[in-house]
């Protein structure tokens, strides 16, 4: 215990400062929720703290809903009630609570490092204050940041081409309004990022998608039918995730970039790629060439959400020199920019962004391994391309049955997401994403659940409507 809140000199009351020491490394994930912590008389010894002391800072603690203590049990660490709960009820319309295992959303719960840079950020506000707080093209520093990392990436940018944005879902929602005024075709791939398309549609848009090849390796491109699509339909946009796939965790190879360059400037074509996963390769494989290098007119949508946390709702648009001021002024009429707080927190976590991001690809990896393990061991029947990176398998089911297994799922603890949710033009029913971005002791429990929820799939009579039906990350 000492080792993780030290052992003084303490300011101010001493009781108040255990307090936060304790609550802060309950927070930032030291002491797990479900520990037993040390008894008083213990915490008081390594402190050097008076009993009294250490007997009020557990009080206040139960007080404020960090520890629960029960006779002859000790105390054990939880986290505090968040009134209305922790999941939002737009994210989870079908009414999930927190003791489900949620499997419809890929995003994982706050790091250890996030309490810290949010505590950083808090003594910079103030710089800020006296200002109006508007920042629609994003703070500078921010913008530099960002800039500097897509240069060493392969891509020269400067800061004027950076946009701050309410995360990649907002970067994608301006982007698609600027261009044409969202209306005319854009291409997409199917499967695809289900809030992407309810963004294309949104803004008028026409859909047309292209399928996604499959082979014993997993999902991959075929530019010249890709090609062939376009010229068709005379496509004059494209939506594409060519870095780790949302949701089959495909990577578009480096040798194919140039081909897919070539294609899309053949058909006078303006792509939106979106890299929100690009930094989570997980096999050691350097991060890829941003397709802008490639494609100098495309549109690049970048986010913190995926790297750092779902609730840092900061993203962001690189742009062409000659787009920045048509997408500045669409952006302007959808919200005056994301918050001060947030970016300056964003700033924190891209200064430590290397040992940050090394420590999350290592958590994915096991657990992307386990869960795989998992699916080979209690599903046989079904088939999984572990893919390079990304958060989440894409596993083809032997019947269309994806639908049925999402409702069914709900009986045995488990929230998921049907394969048409997927679909730009429907279909793809045979297909179900897992992520595996939950805590290891839930992974740990996907298994069994998923294979009694796939015996129950298979015997419902029941049809269960193929369509998109809710809204996911």
């Amino acid at each position: 215990m000492a080792g993780i809140i030290g052992t003084g000199p303490w300011p101010g009351p001493a009781y108040d400062s255990l307090t936060a020491g304790i609550s802060r490394a309950i927070g930032d994930g030291r002491i797990p929720v479900g520990a037993r912590l040390p008894s008083e008389r213990e915490v008081a010894a390594a402190t050097g703290l008076s009993r009294t002391t250490t007997t009020r800072a557990f009080a206040k603690l139960r007080e404020q809903g960090f520890v629960l203590t029960r006779r002859g049990s000790g105390s054990v660490v939880q986290m505090p009630e968040v009134p209305g709960g922790r999941i939002d009820h737009l994210l989870t319309p079908a009414g999930a609570d927190e003791a489900e295992i949620d499997l419809t959303c890929t995003a994982s719960v706050a790091p250890p490092w996030l309490l810290g840079a949010y505590e950083r950020a808090v003594t910079q506000i103030h710089a800020y204050l006296p200002g109006t707080g508007y920042y629609p093209s994003g703070l500078p520093v921010l913008r530099e940041l960002i800039a500097e990392s897509y240069t060493a990436r392969g891509v020269r940018t400067d800061p004027d081409q950076i946009l701050i944005t309410s995360g990649a879902f907002g970067a994608v929602a301006i982007a698609v309004r600027a261009l044409n005024e969202g209306r005319g075709r854009v291409l997409i791939e199917s499967p695809t990022y289900p809030n992407a398309i309810a963004t294309l549609e949104g803004a008028g848009a026409s859909l047309i998608p292209y399928p996604l090849e499959v082979g014993p390796a997993g999902h991959h491109w075929d530019i010249e039918a890709m090609d062939h699509i376009a010229r068709q339909t005379r496509v004059r946009s494209a939506y594409l995730i060519p870095d780790f796939h949302n949701p089959t965790g495909a990577l578009l190879p480096e040798e194919q970039r140039p081909e897919l360059a070539s294609m899309l400037r053949r058909n006078s074509m303006v792509p939106i790629f979106d890299e929100s996963l690009v930094e989570l390769g997980l096999d050691g494989d350097p991060t890829p060439t941003p397709m802008a290098a490639f494609v100098p007119d495309s549109i690049t949508a970048g986010s913190t959400s995926k790297i750092y946390w779902g609730g840092l709702r900061v993203g962001w648009l690189r742009i062409p020199a000659h787009r920045i001021e048509a997408m500045a002024s669409t952006r302007l009429s959808l919200d005056l920019g994301a918050p001060v707080l947030e970016q300056l927190v964003a700033v924190e976590l891209m200064r430590d962004h290397d040992t940050i991001v090394g420590a999350y690809r290592d958590k994915l990896r096991a657990a992307r391994d386990n869960l795989a393990a998992q699916v080979r061991a209690h599903l046989p029947t079904w088939q999984v391309v572990v893919p390079s990176g990304g958060m989440a398998l894409w596993c083809r089911l032997p019947e269309d049955r994806s639908g049925a297994l999402a409702v069914a799922a709900r009986k045995h603890g488990l929230g998921l997401v049907s394969g048409p949710n997927f679909a730009p033009a429907g279909g793809l029913d045979r297909w179900v994403r897992l992520p595996y971005t939950v805590s290891e002791a839930q992974l740990d429990e996907v298994g069994p659940r998923l294979a009694a929820a796939w015996d129950d799939a298979l015997k419902s009579t029941d049809r269960v409507p193929a369509g998109r039906a809710r809204i996911v990350a």
